[in-house]
């Protein structure tokens, strides 16, 4: 490998290494400097806000304790008294964080790749589409959870419901995914599938299925009747779906008509990162202005800073004519149809020979923060949840 004949180290070890410098960085911190490492940056800013969401409450407020607060005004005075309250959702500070675990991991799992001696092939891409759908389903069935009524028993309590908040879930899509991985690998060098790929896109595939299947169940059955709204809206799904395809479509095509270089080194990876992004902005769009066009009793709100910003913006930017007319949430879905194009043009024919492996990975990920998060909104309108 490169570093290791640059200087010597086996970046594996490396890797190692500094995975276990951080683990018990972060723990002797926590030991040493309660307050300051745990209290204050790791409960506040990523399980205090898990923490809230789990027992769904507006906020989580610790002062020796840790307590669950169901109300705004409960949250102030806990504030004013000066505990430490986490509200659940992003902040920045936290968004920082993930993304630096996120690039760290990412490294991790090329190192697991070439230690298999797989995804140099662009089939590893298209084989975990379907486990990017997953983890958005897997999440709106939180989102479900959490729309149980006071009183009524949930149908996945806490602790157990941890597993599928942000960014926990994460963690519990990876480790899925990973296991089946390994498991499609064993199949195909044990002869018992042609190639690895196809036992791991058709076990995405009934995970999905299985995931949308328990939420169309669990809503009609336990919500509907209980949650104002609640119910089954599939057009939101259609159209969603179709837009993203068309708007994906025409770049795509435009692109290769116009601008051939531009997706010579994605090729269809490039249309898929497209659709994949288009959904999240076109999913936040429908669902944020547009929700009465299908029925839904009420808007969704931005469940991530960089996206409440937008909208933020586009509200002061905005004539509110304009506003009126076509909202103020489509200025996300450009940002993001500008990202993906960005990304297929940098990920030109170079990249793939040089770092094939490499470049796949980053494409997956890419994928999956668009196409996950807007899997997410888009079963949440379809749901009414």
């Amino acid at each position: 490998m490169e570093l290791e004949g640059r200087t010597g180290v086996d970046p594996v070890r490396a890797w190692l290494a500094a995975a276990a410098a951080a683990v018990v960085a972060l723990a002797g911190g926590s030991i040493v400097f309660r307050e300051l490492v745990y209290e204050r940056f790791l409960w506040k800013y990523f399980w205090g806000p898990v923490y809230a969401d789990a027992n769904n409450a507006v906020c989580a407020a610790r002062n020796g304790g840790v307590e669950p607060l169901y109300s705004q005004a409960a949250c102030q005075e806990a504030a004013a008294a000066g505990r430490i309250v986490a509200e659940p959702g992003y902040t920045l500070v936290s968004e920082v964080g993930y993304a630096v675990t996120l690039i760290f991991m990412l490294a991790g799992v090329l190192f697991l790749l070439r230690g298999l001696g797989i995804g140099r092939e662009r089939g590893l891409f298209f084989a975990l589409i379907p486990f990017m759908f997953f983890g958005g389903a897997l999440r709106v069935v939180e989102d479900a959870n959490d729309s149980v009524p006071e009183g009524v028993e949930q149908a996945i309590a806490y602790p157990l419901n941890s597993l599928i908040i942000s960014p926990v879930i994460y963690f519990t899509v990876f480790g899925i995914t990973l296991a089946t991985l390994l498991a499609a690998v064993w199949l195909a060098r044990s002869g018992h599938a042609e190639r690895y790929e196809y036992p791991l896109f058709a076990a995405g595939t009934v995970y999905l299925l299985a995931t949308v299947g328990y939420l169309a169940y669990f809503v009609t059955t336990s919500l509907a009747s209980a949650v104002r709204g609640a119910g089954s809206y599939p057009m939101v799904t259609v159209v969603v779906v179709v837009l993203s395809l068309l708007i994906a479509g025409v770049i795509h095509a435009a692109l290769e008509r116009f601008a051939p270089t531009v997706t010579a080194g994605t090729g269809l990876i490039g249309f898929v990162v497209l659709f994949g992004h288009a959904l999240d902005g076109v999913a936040n769009v429908l669902a944020a202005d547009w929700a009465a066009v299908f029925g839904l009793p009420f808007s969704y709100s931005p469940k991530h800073p960089v996206n409440e910003f937008i909208i933020s913006l586009a509200q002061g930017v905005l004539p509110p004519s304009v506003i009126e007319t076509i909202g103020t949430a489509w200025p996300f879905l450009l940002v993001k149809i500008v990202a993906a194009t960005l990304v297929v043009y940098i990920f030109d024919e170079q990249i793939f020979e040089e770092s094939p492996r490499y470049a796949i990975l980053l494409l997956i990920a890419i994928l999956a923060v668009g196409l996950g998060p807007g899997t997410r909104d888009m079963l949440r309108a379809t749901f009414g949840i």
